[in-house]
């Protein structure tokens, strides 16, 4: 029950906050509780929530999340993380250390101070200990790296292998992310090489490379080590890295030729990445010393053996051969520019989550997907079929296993609404929907085939109606309704005694903030400023002052205003800020009173389909181009019952497209009695526009239709769909 709750204080968008803070001080206790999913449920509502909290600043335009306030909140969170790893079961101490992953990756302060309980148990089984290293190295500062570096060091000395490379590996990953500790990590690798075990030596030359990537021409003075030790070289990545190393410094190894003669002999028998480096490498010795017999031989030597058909099949090494023998003949000066260009700087951003995903994560702690750090969809493979809509409007999965053969669609909806997916391959006689593999259509068995053309190609998906394309409709638009407008600001002495009440809407096909201005101040109000925060999608309003003439009278006294919006480039805030579980999206507003100077801050909520713009409409030949070439994984699904139009298409059609989402085409399913799908498309508003290609399934006689949502703008499929459901569910 408890979790329950907090997944749903997740879902919850706070208007400001003052109001995040407040659900925050509630929710404290939570961490306290002896259940782990307690816990991280809390955790998981309190890093929400922060995420308001950063947007509350004096200048609206500014981002500032170094408060104590926040400060406080990331001391609190240490300790009840930190006991999590504490279980007795192994499995769960590893679902914890799954989620404190994700949880640094996004708030590296909450367990800075932290690194000594990450360090790894004798007993502890792999699993563990490769997450803890992990974890590590994405904790390790310049303050910490000295108990870090000799922990690792105690872990390459182990019996274990693949953890051993691992450690090893680690220690240069903590060189390239610390300048400053690069050469305290270099003196440990040396350390380890001076073992010579095996394993050991060849993890160090593989890291070794990445550090000279990262710092050139700085620490070539452990070369002479690494050459030392270059006969106990018997792995094909550690033998292309040191090949590398000589090629890259040949001109500062007096023996350079020497060492690579030692790979050269046994060219045939290397594999393709040992070969590649030993061209680049022999390229790289001659172009540095030129005047060098050794090199002129060794050059001619490899490219012969590289561009050698009899020999060798790889056309990868055959090409680069080619390349090299026509720069070196053509301009060796090109060459040159080419082959010993300066290389871009490396960084560590080894399993380093892409900021969208992390978010997405982030709002699924305590579930499969932060464990497995992969989103729902890539492991929850669900199938219903087209007419499996029984009397109460609700789908029929079935579950599949991993063997059994099927068309599936892959549940991106976050809600806990039922999300159909594709039907599963056609049978004889039998047209699949989805089937956008090839864009093909099968023939009833009972009508000849013929070849299909791009226009029966496109009646495949979409059927033969046009009586509806491209927004005509046999139903007029219906009038649209005005939203009830909510108080988002109470007049309050902050606000100088000003309270506003806000919806947005469309009128005349621009998008406009209708406000009410309520003065319970003791004198007139003339003039607002208003601004709003950047946003995913851009918006700003088109004037920033607010004028009132005649003034809003004292005392209680009210008046309307129209803000209308416009989009700006300049107002694009990064899409990783997006939730994309949430289904509401959120305008931050400051407004100034010009006669008193009082600045107050208050969030609107903006209905996404406010946002739908004038020329979404496409034609069906590029609907189908569209909808292959997004992938199916990224459908987002839901079932929207009790339709206010009962069960007509017509009026549910007029109602969408009153809205902007623009009609594509109607068809019959066949096979499915009194199945019918409808598709239309929609574009929204702003710099950077977002397409949703949108397909509504009715059953004769149901007041419901199933919605699948596809588009590539995942943060905002959430959106969309729920704006899609809002539309169809207004009177």
């Amino acid at each position: 029950g408890q979790v329950s709750i907090l997944d749903a204080l997740a879902k919850y968008q706070p208007t400001d906050a003052k109001d995040a803070l407040s659900v925050i001080e509630r929710v404290m206790p939570r961490l306290q509780h002896a259940n782990s999913a307690v816990v991280l449920s809390a955790v998981k509502v309190i890093l929400r929530y922060m995420k308001t909290c950063y947007f509350h600043t004096e200048n609206v335009n500014s981002i500032e999340d170094d408060t104590e306030t926040l400060n406080s909140i990331r001391k609190k969170l240490a300790p009840p993380l930190v006991t999590l790893l504490n279980s007795d079961l192994e499995e769960i101490t590893y679902v914890a250390l799954r989620n404190i992953n994700l949880i640094v990756q996004a708030e590296p302060k909450i367990l800075e101070n932290e690194v000594k309980v990450f360090f790894c148990k004798y007993n502890d089984p792999i699993y563990v200990k490769l997450e803890k290293l992990e974890i590590m190295i994405r904790l390790v500062s310049e303050r910490n790296i000295d108990q870090v570096l000799l922990e690792l060091k105690e872990y390459a000395q182990e019996v274990d292998v693949d953890f051993v490379r691992r450690a090893v590996r680690a220690i240069g990953r903590c060189a390239i992310k610390l300048e400053k500790a690069a050469q305290r990590c270099i003196n440990v690798l040396l350390e380890l090489i001076q073992t010579k075990i095996n394993y050991v030596v060849q993890e160090s030359v593989i890291v070794t490379t990445d550090i000279f990537r990262r710092y050139p021409q700085k620490y070539e003075a452990i070369i002479a080590t690494l050459c030392e030790n270059l006969e106990s070289l018997d792995e094909p990545q550690a033998k292309a890295s040191m090949i590398w190393i000589i090629g890259e410094y040949a001109d500062e190894i007096e023996n350079a030729d020497e060492l690579l003669e030692n790979f050269i002999d046994s060219f045939e028998d290397e594999t393709a990445p040992v070969q590649l480096q030993l061209v680049t490498a022999a390229v790289k010795l001659f172009l540095k010393q030129p005047d060098k017999t050794s090199a002129h031989e060794m050059v001619q030597k490899v490219l012969g053996l590289a561009t050698d058909d009899a020999s060798f099949g790889n056309p990868d090494l055959r090409d680069r051969g080619f390349v090299y023998w026509r720069l070196l003949s053509a301009d060796p000066d090109a060459a040159k520019a080419v082959v010993l260009a300066d290389k871009p700087t490396i960084t560590d951003d080894t399993h380093k989550l892409d900021k969208d995903l992390l978010d997405q994560l982030l709002a699924r702690i305590a579930t499969l997907a932060s464990v497995f750090h992969k989103p729902p969809e890539a492991f929850v493979t669900r199938e219903t079929q087209l007419a499996g809509m029984d009397g109460n409007g609700e789908d029929e999965y079935t579950e599949f296993d991993e063997d059994t053969p099927k068309t599936t669609v892959s549940s991106t909806n976050n809600n806990n609404t039922s999300q159909p997916v594709a039907p599963p391959p056609p049978q004889s006689g039998e047209v699949d929907l989805l089937d956008m593999s090839d864009l093909g259509f099968s023939t009833p068995a009972q009508q000849p085939q013929s070849e299909p053309t791009q226009q029966t190609l496109a009646q495949g998906l979409l059927g033969d109606n046009d009586d509806l394309l491209f927004g005509g409709t046999s139903t007029s638009n219906p009038t649209l309704p005005k939203r009830q407008k909510i108080v988002v600001c109470q007049p309050s002495a902050q606000s100088g005694g000003i309270g506003i009440s806000a919806a947005f809407e469309l009128e005349n096909g621009q998008p406009q903030l209708e406000l009410v201005v309520l003065n319970q101040s003791q004198r007139p109000l003339n003039n607002l400023a208003i601004q709003f925060n950047k946003s995913a999608l851009g918006l700003a309003p088109a004037k920033a002052q607010i004028p009132f003439i005649p003034p809003v009278p004292p005392n209680g006294g009210s008046s309307p205003a129209v803000v209308p919006i416009v989009a700006n480039s300049n107002m694009l805030a990064p899409t990783s800020a997006l939730d994309p579980s949430t289904t509401t999206l959120t305008l931050q507003v400051a407004m100034k009173n010009s006669d008193t100077g009082s600045i107050f801050y208050f969030a609107v909520p903006v209905p996404f389909e406010v946002l739908f713009s004038p020329d979404g409409a496409v034609e069906r030949s590029t609907f189908i181009e569209m909808w292959k070439s997004i992938d199916d994984s990224l459908e987002t699904y839901s079932t929207v019952s009790d339709l206010p139009t009962g069960p007509s298409i017509d009026a549910a059609s007029a109602k969408l497209q009153a809205r902007r989402a623009f009609h594509v085409a109607r068809r019959t399913v066949p096979n499915a009695q009194g199945t019918e799908v409808v598709f239309f498309s929609i574009k929204t508003l702003g710099p950077q526009p977002h397409h949703f290609l949108v397909e509504l399934t009715f059953k004769a006689g149901l007041p419901a239709c199933k919605v699948c949502v596809k588009t590539t703008s995942q943060p905002f499929a959430n959106l969309a769909k729920t704006a899609i459901e809002t539309i169809l569910r207004a009177p």
